[in-house]
Order: C-alpha cells, then structure tokens, then sequence
C-alpha cells in the first residue's frame, strides 16, 4: 500500500512568522485519520521568516530530526548546547527525561525544513543534542542515513533511540534509488524538491506517501528531485 497525502491536504496554521503544514495532527490540527506512521508522529513542513522563531519550550521523550531544506537554524538548550544546522544538514534531539529549547532562523532570508519526531523506544533517557552536515553531493543517486537507530547504521548517522532510519538522496530526473523494508517494516517519503514515483505511483513535491506492506521501493525521479524517506519498524 502506497497512501498518498497531497500537499493540499495536510493541516497546518500561518502566524506570520511561522507558516506550518502538519502530515500528521499537530497542535490545532486534528484528524483522526493521520494521527502518525507507526512510532513516527509528527512531520512539519515549516517555512520561518527571517530574525524569527520558537522562544524557550520544553520537550520531553521525543526523537526529535531537523531536516533543513533552505537557510539555517540556530539551536540553543539549557544543556548549554548551541549551534548552527544549515541547508541540507540535520540536526537530532533527543529529548528524553525533559530539555528545554529555543530555535532561530538568524538569517536574512526565509528557513525552510522539516522537523519529525519520533517515539524513543525507552523512556527517560539522558537528553541531548547534536548536528551533522551532508553535502548533497554525498548523496546524489544514492539514499544516506542521515539520523539512525537502525544495527546497520553507519558510523556517520546522527544516533537516534529508535530502531529506524531517516536517509535522504539527490536524484537526477531519470534517476532511480530501491530500498528495502524488511520484516513488515513500514516507510513515510517526502520530496522536499521535485516529484517521484514510488513503485510507479506519483508523489510531488511537498507530498506525503505513507507505505506499508511493500517489501522493495523502487523511487524514480520524475525530475531533478531530492526525498527524504523514514525507515519505520513494524507497528507492535
């Protein structure tokens, strides 16, 4: 089953500031039908303006994974963690037994990225942060994990406390990637750029494809396209 959720459809709010489209019920969206994937809950689609963002807020037994698109964000937490995750980078959270946080986009221009959480598969665990770059070119025709709890992850991955994946890849139109759910396993794509073709079923840019029940995914760039895809284990 590949369930494809048109960008036009998801919920989401405009402050101004802040113009959010949710995948999945998010704060004042609710549907009880897109309540999240298995353990992933939340996938935000966020555009947010310049010398703007979240004040200080709290977060609790959540993997949380920034994928920044365009711009950057700056990071700060009462853990004295700070840094800057720019275009095509990834920051990780893992908000365990509680961490408190702010993010800024201190550019000049507009931020785009998609922020996904996860369910840790333990709780009240130490909380932390960390960032890594990936250069797109790194992953030009191919799928990279770029935050992992997977056994296979590799040693560049951004840890996560969950037995899944969040890998990314830039495609040329024409270009094709597979991959492999195992054991039932379960998969959300998103094109940040372009559209593609899961297993010859059409998903544009900006568009959710929840899947279940394939065993191989056969992602075909329709155009110069870049996906970034969770990797989910079976739900319980």
């Amino acid at each position: 089953m590949i369930d494809v959720r048109p960008f036009d459809s998801l919920g989401g709010a405009n402050h101004g500031w802040l113009d959010a489209k949710h995948h999945f019920s998010f704060s004042n969206y609710y549907d009880p039908a897109r309540m999240g994937w298995g353990v992933l809950r939340v996938w935000n689609d966020d555009r947010i303006k310049a010398q703007s963002g979240f004040p200080p807020h709290p977060h609790r037994d959540m993997e949380i994974i920034t994928f920044v698109r365009e711009g950057a964000i700056t990071h700060r937490d009462h853990l004295n963690n700070e840094g800057r995750t720019a275009g095509g980078d990834v920051q990780v959270m893992s908000a365990g037994r509680g961490i408190q946080h702010a993010e800024w986009n201190q550019e000049d221009g507009d931020t785009t990225l998609f922020q996904i959480w996860i369910e840790p598969r333990k709780k009240g665990i130490s909380p932390r942060w960390e960032q890594a770059e990936f250069p797109k070119t790194d992953r030009k025709g191919q799928l990279v994990q770029l935050a992992s709890g997977k056994p296979d992850a590799p040693a560049e991955a951004l840890y996560i406390e969950q037995d899944a994946a969040i890998l990314g890849a830039t495609l040329d139109k024409g270009q094709e990637v597979t991959h492999r759910l195992a054991g039932g396993r379960l998969a959300y794509l998103v094109p940040s750029k372009g559209s593609v073709t899961v297993n010859g079923v059409l998903v544009p840019e900006r568009a959710g494809a929840a899947i279940r029940d394939v065993d191989t995914l056969v992602i075909h760039a329709e155009e110069d396209a870049e996906i970034v895809l969770a990797d989910l284990p079976p739900e319980e």
